[in-house]
Parts: C-alpha cells; sequence; structure tokens
C-alpha cells in the first residue's frame, strides 16, 4: 500500500509538460527526488510543506524513480476556473474513486464542442494505426513516418498500462511539436483531448484530430510479472481488434531486441507473440525490418512463422531508418539502453512506422 512520507520542498529543478522534478527535505531527515503535477497538487515553491507517495521510489520501482507528491497541505491550488458543479465543463472521471481523480471534458461527450461529429462517427476510413508494446518505441515509430512523409499528420493514443498521466513522460512533451495531438483513454488523463475508451479516441484522432496515421502505446512504466499473461502489454492486441472493428488498418510493432538480457525478451518478446498471436482476433500487417543480423533475423524469422496463420507478416525496407532514428527530437531509450546499445527494437519500431506511412500515402481519404 501507500508508504507517506512528509517534508519540505528544497530546489526546484526541470520542468516539461504538466510536471516538474524538486527536491525534498524530509521530516525524519534525508532528502528525496519527488515529481509534482501542477494540474493536481498545484505549482510547488521552496519551502511549501508536501505530502508524499514514496512506496515505488522507496522499492525500486517504475520509470524515473520518484516520490510522487500527493499534496501542498498549506497551500491548496484554487478552483478550476470553470464551474464543476454542473456538466457544462465535463463530466469524464478518471483514475476514478482515487484520491486525486481528476474530472475531465471528454472529447465524446455532449458539453464538447465535437458531440456532435463523433456522435455520428462509425469508422475509421482505413486509417493506418501503429501498435506498440512500450512507451519507447513511440519516437522511434514516428522517426520511421518522418522519413518518408515529414508532413504526416500523426496522432499518438495513451493508453492505461503505464502511467496514467501523460505529464509523466519527458519523451511527449519533447514530441509536441510532432504530433498533431495526444488522446488519453481509458484511466489515462492530460492528453490534449480526454477519451473513456480506446474506440472514442480513435474516432477522434480520425474525425477530430483528422490524423493519417495513428500511434496506439501506454505510458512509460510497462509492468510485467515474468508470466505469459501477467503485463500491461496485453492490451495490444486488444487495440488490434478496437481498430480493425472500427475499420482501420492495424500496423504491428514487434518487440525486437539482441541486447535484453532477459531470454524472454530476446529476439521477438514473448508479449509480442502473445499480444498478436493470441490477443489479437483481427487481422493486423506485422512488420519486420529488413538488415537485422542474420542470427537475430533467423531468430526472428522462427519466431512470427506461427503469426502468419492469422496476421500478414511483411518485411519492410530499412534504407535511411537509421539516420531518421538518430535525428530523433527526443532521446531514444528502452530499458536503459540506448540506439546502438538495443538498435534492432528502435529499427523495428521505425519500420512499422514507415509501412504506417506508406499505407496513408495509399490513400484513403479523410471522413
Amino acid at each position: 500500500m501507500v508508504r507517506w512520507r512528509a517534508g519540505t520542498v528544497a530546489t526546484l529543478r526541470r520542468q516539461w509538460t504538466g510536471a516538474i522534478e524538486l527536491d525534498v527535505e524530509l521530516a525524519d531527515g534525508g532528502t528525496m527526488r519527488a515529481l509534482a503535477y501542477p494540474s493536481l497538487v498545484g505549482m510547488p515553491e521552496p519551502g511549501d510543506r508536501v505530502l508524499l507517495n514514496a512506496g515505488a521510489l522507496l522499492m525500486g520501482l517504475g520509470t524515473g524513480g520518484y516520490a510522487l507528491v500527493v499534496a501542498l497541505p498549506d497551500r491548496l491550488p484554487p478552483d478550476p476556473p470553470q464551474a464543476l458543479d454542473s456538466r457544462d465543463a465535463g463530466h469524464l472521471v478518471k483514475a476514478r474513486y482515487t484520491p486525486l481523480q481528476p474530472i475531465l471534458l471528454g472529447v465524446d461527450e455532449p458539453a464538447s464542442p465535437h458531440h456532435e461529429v463523433l456522435a455520428a462517427a462509425e469508422d475509421l476510413a482505413g486509417l493506418p494505426v501503429v501498435t506498440a508494446d512500450l512507451h519507447s518505441a513511440l519516437p522511434a515509430i514516428l522517426a520511421g513516418i518522418r522519413a518518408d512523409a515529414p508532413q504526416r499528420r500523426v496522432a499518438y493514443l495513451l493508453t492505461d498500462g503505464g502511467a496514467l498521466p501523460a505529464w509523466f513522460s519527458r519523451t511527449l512533451a519533447g514530441l509536441r511539436d510532432e504530433l498533431v495531438g495526444t488522446i488519453s483513454v481509458g484511466q489515462a488523463f492530460g492528453g490534449d483531448l480526454e477519451a473513456s475508451t480506446l474506440h472514442s479516441g480513435l474516432l477522434a484522432a480520425r474525425h477530430v484530430l483528422r490524423a493519417e496515421v495513428a500511434v496506439v502505446a501506454q505510458g512509460p512504466g510497462n509492468l510485467g510479472t515474468g508470466t505469459r499473461w501477467g503485463f500491461s502489454g496485453v492490451a495490444v492486441g486488444e487495440a488490434v481488434n478496437a481498430v480493425a472493428a472500427l475499420g482501420g488498418r492495424p500496423v504491428g510493432s514487434l518487440r525486437i531486441s539482441a541486447a535484453d538480457p532477459r531470454p524472454r525478451h530476446r529476439g521477438v518478446s514473448h508479449h509480442s507473440i502473445t499480444a498478436y498471436g493470441r490477443v489479437a482476433l483481427a487481422r493486423a500487417e506485422l512488420v519486420v525490418p529488413d538488415g537485422l543480423d542474420s542470427a537475430l533475423d533467423a531468430e526472428v524469422a522462427a519466431a512470427v512463422a506461427p503469426l502468419a496463420e492469422r496476421h500478414d507478416v511483411l518485411r519492410v525496407d530499412t534504407a535511411g531508418l537509421d539516420a531518421a532514428l538518430r535525428h530523433s527530437p527526443v532521446p531514444l531509450s528502452t530499458m536503459g539502453r540506448g540506439l546502438d546499445a538495443d538498435h534492432a527494437y528502435f529499427l523495428a519500431a521505425a519500420a512499422a512506422g514507415r509501412h504506417a506511412a506508406r499505407l496513408a500515402a495509399t490513400g484513403t481519404p479523410h471522413a
């Protein structure tokens, strides 16, 4: 459960969209690095007393290594400017029935200016949608899209398997100029648009943001238990089903690695094999990148061969993708490994992005 700590803000550090780092001097001695979301708790200042949830930091869990600011109890933020005693400013509750549940305007609810459009929307009209297991794939997928289609309109759908606040991601903050918008779906929040389900989020990407390509991936902080079914990336298979149900074109980004020390994640990760091989009931286009080391290529080919019974397994050329990855506007990192340390992982994600961009170029018109 929660491991509480109290202290005083000593120093403010890095800030990015929706988040701020700080050092907290603890009441019982010592210093702890913490993260605050000003939209939830207000803007901390040196000298403020803070209450922290320190459990994940103390256990060494999660991405980033922070305690989380729960409250500035002596200086609470003002109420939002919108009246919250009615549904006029939205009534979509996320992180539901937790102490910090936000109440937001859903993109498709009656108070939304987009309600009429989404009430009539039923189809993605062939929108290519890249599905990925890890948040770290996002900038690599974008690099693959931009390599051939620098002007393509790309939307990102943040699912709730990892970090719920979009603000946690420094990667996402650095990619704002690369995206027409972020849609946080399910229990996730903090995107440019809020959607209650992946289905409504996908429709908003197509009909509100007018995306030509979409990317679906969880936030930072993948959960895994070392079992076949106990990992948050299992939702990738459900994302394939959602895209297909709405008339989109699912493009599967495979999690490939020659560097992961865990055997279950080398070659093609068991996460991809389970999500696409057991959970996805609709047909997807699974991308295998050309240019892999010969031994890894043979291992990948053997792993994906059974998936060809239910999906289209495609090889995509990778000429120019290494250069595109090296020009990413944000650092590339997965499980602490950069581009050169785990090149195959990022190359596979970029190849999926390239394939999606080519599908968009062949041309389903905007709805």
